[in-house]
């Protein structure tokens, strides 16, 4: 298996040749880093700021979001200022079948999601719940974010604490009162069975492959969107899980 997972290796091609005939190059990998093509900002919805949203002293806590594929999910939680660690993975389902080709088939209970790291004195787990509804995930399709399909794709959130899962519900309802999308919002509150960290060569895809024609296409516009919607939560270098470079 390599770094390029075929269920997306149809989608990047399409996306590149439109990139390519736009702009009439792309930007060519090198043994370090390429620079991330310039893009416009992805979707970003108008949501509120929680109503219930507690304070916290603790120097570290984790939450767990599950938002479509791995990759975009990661980037964007790795550029919100406070966050020191974001790691994709699998949630849902039981350690076994916490595997990519497992979860793949939809059928283990798994959905791919990022388990962030963060300091809550810096950046409130409201806060991530607001980046998550705004620009990282559409919470009105069901198993379904972007080109990506099945249940392993859903929108989904597993509180690590209490406090999370009072959280994340009051907002849930708080959107789903203020009508930020036509349709209704499909995103669940799950409970958590444990977090499984992905393979090595899903970690920090979009900071180590920004030129990748799916990351382009798909998720670049929604880091772009954390930082013209979040000016003050975004951070321009990358928290990564490996040292890129």
């Amino acid at each position: 298996m390599t770094d390029s997972p075929n269920r997306r290796l149809g989608v990047g091609i399409a996306a590149g040749l439109l990139l390519l005939g736009a702009a009439g190059t792309m930007a060519t990998r090198s043994p370090a880093i390429a620079p991330a093509p310039k893009v416009n900002a992805g979707p970003i919805a108008r949501v509120p700021a929680p109503a219930v949203d507690p304070s916290d002293n603790a120097a570290t806590r984790t939450a767990i979001f599950a938002g479509g594929c791995f990759w975009g999910v990661q980037g964007v939680f790795q550029h919100v200022e406070g966050v020191t660690g974001a790691v994709s993975g699998y949630s849902g389902g039981k350690k076994a079948d916490a595997e990519y080709g497992a979860v793949g088939s939809g059928t283990t209970g798994h959905a791919e999601a990022v388990q962030v790291t963060y300091d809550p004195r810096k950046v409130s787990y409201g806060t991530l719940l607001r980046i998550f509804f705004a620009v990282v995930a559409d919470p009105t399709t069901l198993n379904r974010q972007g080109p990506d399909r099945g249940t392993q794709y859903r929108t989904a959130i597993f509180p690590t604490t209490p406090e999370q899962k009072a959280t994340a519900t009051a907002y849930i309802a708080q959107l789903g009162a203020a009508k930020v999308w036509k349709a209704p919002i499909v995103t669940k509150v799950e409970p958590n069975k444990g977090f499984f960290a992905a393979e090595k060569y899903h970690q920090d895809f979009l900071t180590r492959k920004p030129d990748y024609p799916y990351i382009v296409y798909n998720d670049l516009p929604k880091v772009e969107a954390l930082r013209v919607a979040f000016p003050q939560h975004f951070r321009k270098q990358a928290v990564t899980v490996y040292k890129i470079g």
